[in-house]
């Protein structure tokens, strides 16, 4: 495990993403870590502004997510989603009775003039989470789905309304190029004492690209003295979670944890020190050090708590290796 002194910077998309989080909020004292969740698939729905991969952390660690999907809140009750529906309204994004008041509080504050962090900051008070949960920026970033019909559609729609049906032939981030990091995360990043920066198995073309191409993120890790390190989200050719094996074959990429890791080396050259993979793909470990990457085979889902907290010992435990290496 890194040291006692040592900080852990995480980065994380949403399910999959948040699985980890919990184990390493386990194993580290608040001050110690810092969580960037992604915001590209924020947007606006029935007047609010909903955050999905911020939502679910941030329920995640305060012990509120349904254990069942992952995301949403446990014992959900349906009433506002039933009434809109009665009434004529759109109810394809689910919007539970719970959950609402989350949207509902965040987009009063933000018509007020604050920023995305400070509400973050604000709500993570209310629901007694000790460990600093930012969002990558306060500005905004639009992930879009490029679908080979050359139909561009926002995230959500492909997502959630269109169920990942649609085939797609590339993405890209509206906004990136005048966002910027949220302070938080910058403060994470040049914290000298940082000793780790973990990519949770996310989604990495909508999940993790966005906060690695805001701003010079990217230059910044890859520069960066503490080891950066990615857990495959892909397991024996299928993707835990989400549409990324979907999205790779249909990118024609090979849906294998090897396939992610030739993503990140080809589109962020030397920025992972580390590749973990699962025991399910240990004979792909010699191509992924061939990449330059030192890979770690340990079991990487996680179905339990204890799953979480192994799982995080373990990486956090390969991150001290590669700072000594």
């Amino acid at each position: 495990m890194i040291a006692a002194t040592k900080s852990c910077l995480a980065i994380s998309g949403g399910v999959g993403g948040a699985k980890l989080v919990l184990g390493l909020s386990c194993q580290l004292q608040a001050d110690k870590l810092t969580i960037v969740a992604n915001t590209g698939d924020d947007f606006d729905h029935l007047g609010f502004t909903i955050c999905p991969d911020l939502d679910t952390v941030m329920y995640t660690l305060a012990d509120l997510a349904d254990r069942e999907s992952g995301w949403g809140q446990t014992g959900e009750t349906w009433q506002f989603l039933s009434a809109l529906e009665q009434l004529g309204g759109d109810t394809w994004f689910q919007l539970g009775d719970k959950d609402l008041a989350t949207h509902v509080v965040r987009s009063s504050e933000l018509n007020k003039g604050k920023l995305l962090s400070q509400v973050t900051h604000d709500l993570c008070q209310s629901l007694n989470i000790k460990h600093k949960l930012v969002p990558m920026t306060d500005d905004r970033v639009a992930t879009l789905i490029h679908c080979q019909s050359g139909e561009v559609l926002a995230f959500q729609h492909y997502f959630v309304r269109d169920h990942c049906e649609p085939a797609i032939s590339g993405y890209s981030f509206s906004g990136i190029d005048s966002a910027n990091r949220c302070p938080g995360f910058s403060r994470a990043l040049q914290d000298p004492d940082l000793g780790a920066i973990i990519i949770c198995p996310s989604n990495p073309f909508v999940s993790v690209a966005p906060v690695l191409d805001l701003d010079d993120t990217a230059e910044l890790m890859t520069e960066h003295a503490a080891p950066v390190i990615a857990v495959s989200p892909i397991v024996a050719g299928v993707a835990l979670k989400g549409p990324a094996a979907k999205m790779m074959a249909e990118l024609n990429m090979p849906s294998s944890a090897l396939g992610v890791a030739e993503y990140y080396a080809d589109r962020y050259p030397g920025l992972l020190d580390g590749f973990v993979l699962d025991l399910a793909d240990a004979s792909e470990a010699i191509a992924v050090q061939a990449l330059g990457m030192v890979p770690l085979v340990v079991k990487t889902v996680m179905t339990s708590l204890p799953d979480r907290q192994q799982l995080a010992k373990d990486v956090l435990k390969f991150a001290s290796e590669l700072c000594q290496a």
